[in-house]
């Protein structure tokens, strides 16, 4: 892998990581840990997101 296609993955993987904090926030959950989680797991964590039911709004 070149360094080019190593900056294009790493580039990606942050984005993913945002979008996925995003949609965390959205389902009323934590941007914060859900965008630390997606650091790690990358993908897996957006299918964990899309599949989890959303958090009932707090009273």
């Amino acid at each position: 892998m070149s360094v080019a296609n190593s900056s294009e993955f790493a580039v990606g993987w942050g984005t993913l990581s945002l979008i996925n904090a995003g949609l965390a926030q959205g389902k009323g959950r934590s941007g914060l840990n859900w965008w630390l989680l997606s650091l790690l797991l990358g993908p897996i964590a957006t299918l964990l997101i899309v599949v989890m039911e959303p958090l009932p709004p707090r009273a």
